[in-house]
């Protein structure tokens, strides 16, 4: 009887392993058809969304007061360029007659030289930093002319984009991931009429 009942043990045993190995593979394959049937849905909730593309450069390109703007800036630019090329100039040619003179200076009069030069040099980097610098004045001075630029375009873009129900609008020229965008989708020209401005 002992045997029967070890025997039964032992036939069981294999049986329920097999069991949990098959609830497993079963868990497993439910849990990828969970989550292939997740990617399906987000897929359809994608190919739902309506997107658009606008052409940034292209925009911007006919509209005059950006035209006017960079033309502002780069006028501007030239000024504070001149007058930073002008102190590191008038820094170089202080070097230049140092040293030249050099073998004829007394130990104070290389000393105040050197510092002449090197204040003229800081001079130079400091108005450099000053008008070219991160928070520069060119920076203010393309925000002051830019800025309102931009929010016109946005909001002409964002009008269009409500009116033609589109979730989404790309600038075709900044994104380098598209490959290929089809010009039923591409609404610059109707954001420039919307900006007044006719192709």
């Amino acid at each position: 009887m002992q045997i029967m009942v070890n025997s039964l043990n032992i036939s069981a045993s294999p049986s329920s392993k097999h069991t949990e190995a098959h609830n497993k593979t079963k868990n497993e394959a439910m849990k990828k058809l969970t989550l292939v049937f997740a990617m399906l849905l987000s897929a359809v909730a994608v190919s739902a969304q309506k997107f658009a593309l606008v052409d940034m450069d292209y925009v911007l390109k006919h509209i005059p007061a950006y035209e006017r703007a960079n033309e502002q800036l780069s006028q501007v630019s030239k000024k504070w360029q001149a007058e930073v090329d002008a102190l590191t100039t008038e820094a170089q040619t202080m070097y230049k007659n140092y040293q030249n003179e050099v073998v004829f200076l007394s130990k104070e009069q290389k000393q105040a030289r050197q510092d002449a030069i090197v204040k003229k040099e800081q001079e130079a980097a400091e108005l450099k930093r000053k008008y070219f610098g991160p928070e520069g004045e060119l920076y203010k001075k393309r925000a002051s002319l830019m800025t309102p630029i931009q929010e016109e375009i946005y909001n002409a873009v964002k009008d269009v984009a409500d009116l033609r129900g589109y979730q989404l609008v790309l600038d075709r020229a900044s994104d380098s991931g598209i490959i290929f965008g089809s010009p039923k989708i591409d609404i610059s020209d109707e954001v420039l009429r919307k900006l007044g401005y006719s192709n």
